[in-house]
């Protein structure tokens, strides 16, 4: 065989390789998965993930508008740096 044979057969073996690899990996996961559901739990439960899209709970709230809340996190809304410029304790603005 000439190099350029030899490497586009290597080239192949690679991809084949990769191939059965994502094959008996999710065929695993599956298996894991199954085991888990019977016996009433979820993988990611028994890994300990964290759920994605969790938000955090609002710890201050507008008195002026109620819909309008801040976690504590991040940067502070306006509404928040406005009330305490105008002499709000922070407390007072908590929910």
């Amino acid at each position: 065989m000439s190099r350029e044979e030899l490497m586009a057969l290597k080239k192949n073996v690679d991809k084949a390789l990769a191939s059965f690899e994502k094959r008996q990996r999710e065929a695993a996961l599956a298996a894991a998965q199954k085991a888990a559901q019977e016996h009433g739990f979820s993988l990611d439960e028994i890994l300990g993930k964290k759920s994605a899209g969790r938000t955090a709970v609002p710890k201050y709230r507008n008195p002026e508008d109620p819909t309008q809340t801040w976690t504590g996190r991040g940067r502070q809304p306006a509404w928040y740096k406005q009330a305490i410029e105008a002499g709000a304790n922070p407390s007072d603005l908590e929910i």
